[in-house]
């Protein structure tokens, strides 16, 4: 089993000025490291056809891969005295994160989606230092132990548990001070119990909604509390007196602080709501049907149009605007990320199922019931259903997580027999 303890530290004033001079040490490293790769990218990579039969090919510079970066360490300390400082496992780790930032450029992750182009870090834009190898002694009587830094005061607020091996510690900077992140690996320690096979009687099943947060198919409903539109005046307020202060003043540097954690403490409370909705659903069963929900998509910006004329028109995009917003604020990701591990360290699962069709097929009769999406309440024409439509997608989304199927289309035309009766 794999956990992370997020653990807030309380440094000295000389510990803050090293960690804050290790921070963009190890940014200017970063930026010349990637910037190597992209002089290569760049200058080497050409297509099969693109040069005639016959050409001149200067020689070809060596590939700046992983290995080689990570040998250009010690010449580093040799040229930069002061690099010394770093403590050197530190130091090699930012090696691996421009490989990890390239690669995803340009190979992409298993499942071939590519990310974009890398950006180079500016100014207090690296935020963390990572190491990637502690163990459980360093850490006694509410202090921790990092190389060349120091014993450092943390505020443990939970213990350790028994069992567990200290593995990495992420020393991050957030705008409200310092923290660590330590994750813990144990191997005796199960990640779940024995397989659950799910009924009827030991699942529940959950529609997420901007109207609704979740509509359980109990018929129960957990208010959405939008952290962010609460906060969002007094967002609007303070960025105003941003933009009204000199660049790179004093005053404009202590207002960014004040936004940056406001928006921290709106992520916090969206989080804290996370886990306490993730335990009261897992209270009620141990099996927890969800819709399989690509949010990235649906948070996408409307694509442009064009008329005739090839003149951009209206394409809805200043409404879409505010529904992307309301689910970025909503978290769906995040709290089927968080529900998945609360469920499984409490030894039950949860189940994502194809939302194809949840919203517009009756729950009792399995019969195609159209409706827009401002219409709020499902009606069935044929079994004479009349319940909320969250609640009907929900239960919808239980019985397809138990095996039935709603690809196939019916009709909303009453059978023969009836006709024959009548």
């Amino acid at each position: 089993m794999r956990k992370a303890y997020q653990y807030q530290l309380l440094p000295t004033t000389e510990q803050k000025t090293t960690m804050e001079r290790w921070l963009d040490m190890l940014r200017l490293q970063y930026n010349w490291l990637l910037a190597e790769r992209f002089r290569w990218w760049e200058e080497n990579r050409c297509d099969i056809n693109a040069c005639p039969l016959i050409c001149h090919l200067p020689e070809l510079r060596d590939n700046p891969d992983y290995y080689s970066q990570k040998r250009s360490v010690v010449p580093l300390k040799s040229n930069r005295p002061w690099y010394k400082e770093i403590y050197s496992q530190v130091l090699q780790d930012c090696v691996t994160r421009v490989k990890l930032a390239f690669d995803r450029f340009v190979k992409g992750d298993s499942k071939g989606n590519r990310s974009g182009r890398p950006r180079f870090k500016g100014k207090n834009r690296y935020r963390s230092l990572t190491y990637p190898q502690i163990d459980i002694s360093d850490i006694k009587n509410n202090r921790i132990h990092l190389s060349k830094i120091g014993w450092i005061k943390l505020v443990l607020h939970r213990p350790i548990p028994d069992g567990f091996k200290a593995k990495t510690a992420i020393v991050t900077k957030k705008s409200d001070g310092w923290y660590v992140t330590i994750t813990l690996v144990a191997e005796s320690v199960p990640t779940s119990s024995v397989e659950i096979i799910p009924t009827d009687d030991n699942s529940i099943a959950l529609d997420l909604g901007l109207e609704k947060f979740a509509a359980l198919d109990t018929g129960e409903f957990v208010d959405i509390p939008q952290h962010f539109r609460h906060s969002e005046e007094k967002l609007a307020k303070l960025q105003r007196k941003v933009t009204a202060r000199k660049k790179g003043s004093r005053a404009r540097k202590l207002l960014n602080r004040r936004v940056g954690r406001l928006h921290q403490r709106i992520a916090r409370a969206r989080k804290q709501f996370h886990f306490e909705t993730a335990k009261q659903i897992l209270q009620k069963a141990p099996v927890v049907f969800v819709e399989d929900l690509a949010v990235k998509n649906m948070s996408k910006r409307c694509k442009p149009k064009q008329d005739e004329q090839s003149n951009y028109v209206a394409n809805g995009q200043s409404r879409k605007s505010g529904l992307n917003k309301s689910i970025a604020d909503a978290g769906w990701a995040q709290f089927i990320e968080i529900l998945s591990f609360k469920a499984e360290s409490a030894g039950g699962k949860v189940v994502k199922v194809n939302p194809k069709n949840t919203s517009q097929v009756c729950s009792n009769c399995l019969n195609i019931v159209p409706k827009t999406l401002k219409e709020r309440w499902h009606d069935c024409n044929r079994c004479n259903l009349s319940i909320d439509r969250d609640t009907n997608s929900a239960i919808l989304i239980k019985k397809v997580g138990l095996g039935v199927s709603l690809t196939i289309k019916r009709s909303r035309v009453k059978p023969r027999e009836a006709h024959a009766v009548a």
